[in-house]
């Protein structure tokens, strides 16, 4: 199938290491996007950007169960290979698509040394034990494996581009670029675990986010954030039926939590049912 799709459509499908060191060798100008499937309008407006500023342009599908803390998590996750495909081959000037299998991953099997410092041990990192050590092992890998000039992230989940641009621009001559979260027309940020939701359940989060959306406005002249945010995280936990991991007032440059509105933003995750969803606004 997936030869059968290389003849007909721009883009070449790479499925393994071999391949990718054949077809990538002629170029040094990429821009990379990483990707676990469940291709969605928040992951195109990252390709778009890479297709914009570099000659040649990689997105790869990869579910690395190395950074799910979760068993149950990892099998359920929305993937569909063929249903992404079809979304990409739309995207005009989009080069390459590598669908490396975990051999291709971790064919160096030396087990990683990434430590994650004590201070970013905060939101995700403190609840989702060895999810990022998970993350920037991988993205480390595939940087490796790919050498793009340039790596597009989303924003949604600003903890990881953090890490992310704090691991790889130490240690490869790689750019990472924070782009803005995409939502749709009800505000909710675009995430591949909105596909685990049903129509009216999509509704209820919607409603939900729209919410916390708001939250923003009511903090600008507070002068302990944090501690209204707490009183928020109880009321909307009984208001919605969800429970909230976190809802902090943090600094963006250092994860700090911060009573000021100035260079902060607010972190948020939460289970509606058994959906996990993140935001920061």
């Amino acid at each position: 199938m997936f030869y059968l799709l290389n003849t007909l459509i721009q883009m070449k499908i790479i499925l393994n290491n071999r391949h990718l060191s054949k077809i990538l060798g002629p170029f040094n100008d990429f821009g990379y996007v990483p990707t676990m499937g469940g291709i969605h309008e928040g992951h195109i407006s990252l390709i778009k950007k890479s297709i914009k500023s570099n000659k040649k342009t990689i997105v790869s599908i990869f579910v690395n169960p190395k950074q799910f803390n979760n068993v149950k998590d990892f099998k359920t996750y929305p993937a569909n290979i063929k249903k992404d495909l079809t979304i990409l081959k739309k995207i005009k000037k989009l080069d390459f698509v590598y669908i490396p299998k975990f051999k291709d991953v971790y064919e160096n099997k030396k087990k990683s040394e990434i430590k994650i410092k004590k201070k970013f041990k905060v939101l995700c990192a403190k609840f989702r034990k060895g999810h990022f050590e998970g993350v920037l092992d991988v993205m480390i890998r595939l940087t490796k494996l790919i050498k793009p000039k340039k790596i597009f992230m989303g924003k949604k989940d600003f903890q990881q581009l953090f890490l992310v641009k704090n691991f790889i621009e130490n240690e490869f001559n790689t750019k990472v670029i924070g782009c803005r979260t995409i939502r749709n027309k009800n505000k909710l940020a675009l995430s591949s675990r909105n596909l685990l939701l049903k129509k009216n359940e999509l509704n209820d989060v919607e409603k939900i986010s729209k919410n916390f959306l708001n939250l923003k406005k009511k903090i600008k002249h507070t002068k302990n954030i944090n501690q209204f945010l707490k009183k928020t995280k109880k009321d909307f936990e009984r208001f919605f039926n969800i429970k909230i991991e976190y809802l902090e007032n943090r600094n963006t440059h250092d994860l700090s939590l911060s009573n000021k509105y100035s260079e902060s933003k607010i972190f948020l995750a939460y289970y509606y049912k058994d959906v996990r969803l993140i935001d920061n606004f």
